[in-house]
């Protein structure tokens, strides 16, 4: 025996099937021990529930929480497949900063050379946002919205002090908006973007200054 404590877990939390889908099928080879990927079901009070009743159950104390998947760009200029790196979650109810954030974009964007990073606040809604709301959200400062990333970090927090982050691959953009988001396929560029960026968050997992168990 070596006498090392174990690495602590990794909850990698997501809302669609299609998004689970590209995570369970990108390359784990890298991950630093357990890492539980979390299908929450879409919306804030699905997030918020799901990531809640599994932190407050067996999961170990310090498991570090990143939310992922896709997301609507709201600055002009962004498109489909770009990545979106939060330094907070907002919503309402609280803002949530996130740990980690220049060594994410660091290896996001040595894993995919010449894709956009963007880096700011990102913020929820309980609904997809269309139109004149997104630039209403850009004028308070956020880059991107989705519906689940503010929640799934709230809930993270609230049970206990951890690492959080949220990573977000844009699908919606101002000048490429979709019907539905629902409607996606996995054909699409977003879809390989996210199932190809998992080696990006076991190295921020690994980089984690928290003590290990």
């Amino acid at each position: 025996m070596s006498g090392q404590p174990a690495p602590a877990p990794l909850l990698i939390a997501c809302a669609l099937g299609i998004e689970h889908l590209a995570l369970r099928t990108g390359d784990r080879s890298g991950a630093d021990g357990p890492v539980t990927f979390l299908r929450t079901g879409m919306g804030p009070r699905a997030a918020e529930r799901s990531v809640a009743r599994l932190l407050a159950g067996p999961a170990p104390a310090d498991t570090a929480v990143l939310a992922t998947g896709f997301c609507a760009g709201l600055a002009p200029g962004m498109h489909p497949g770009d990545l979106v790196v939060a330094e907070e979650t907002r919503d309402p109810r609280s803002t949530v900063p996130c740990v980690g954030t220049e060594l994410l974009v660091k290896e996001l964007v040595r894993l995919l050379p010449g894709r956009t990073v963007h880096t700011g606040p990102l913020t929820g809604s309980d609904h997809v946002v269309r139109g004149p709301e997104r630039s209403d959200l850009l004028a308070t400062g956020a880059i991107a919205v989705d519906m689940e990333s503010a929640a799934t970090l709230l809930a993270a927090v609230r049970t206990g002090e951890r690492p959080v982050a949220a990573v977000r691959v844009v699908v919606d953009a101002p000048e490429h908006e979709l019907v539905r988001i629902g409607t996606v396929r996995g054909g699409i560029s977003a879809f390989r973007v996210l199932r190809s960026i998992l080696p990006a968050f076991f190295e921020w997992h690994r980089s984690l200054p928290l003590p290990r168990r």
